[in-house]
């Protein structure tokens, strides 16, 4: 049904930056809320953040959107070690109206040591 395609992790030294990529693909009628999990060895998944439109900036990272690609961003700056982690994009997608479902991405590898 759908398909969320992740790219863009990777391992750098602290201080480095990502950028990670996630665009939706397959039949729906609209795009709700994407946004990126994380999580970390041992760790439960936690949320990093979510966008409907345009840009937010959490901290170090900015989330943005491109509607029109069905494209999520999140853009990671000043990457610490305890940043490491798999960061999975989350997308809600409408069918109709009232049907919607929840999906993930497959998961990209952040790691961030010396």
């Amino acid at each position: 049904q759908v398909q969320l395609v992740e790219s863009g992790g990777g391992s750098v030294q602290p201080g480095g930056s990502l950028r990670l990529s996630c665009a939706a693909s397959g039949k729906f009628s609209r795009i709700t809320t994407m946004g990126w999990h994380r999580q970390a060895p041992g760790k439960e998944r936690e949320l990093v953040a979510t966008v409907t439109s345009g840009e937010s900036v959490k901290g170090r990272f900015t989330i943005s959107r491109d509607n029109a690609q069905n494209t999520v961003y999140l853009q990671m700056n000043s990457l610490q070690p305890e940043n490491t982690a798999v960061y999975y994009c989350y997308t809600r997608v409408y069918f109709r109206s009232t049907s919607w479902s929840d999906f993930w991405g497959q998961g990209t590898q952040v790691t961030v040591t010396h």
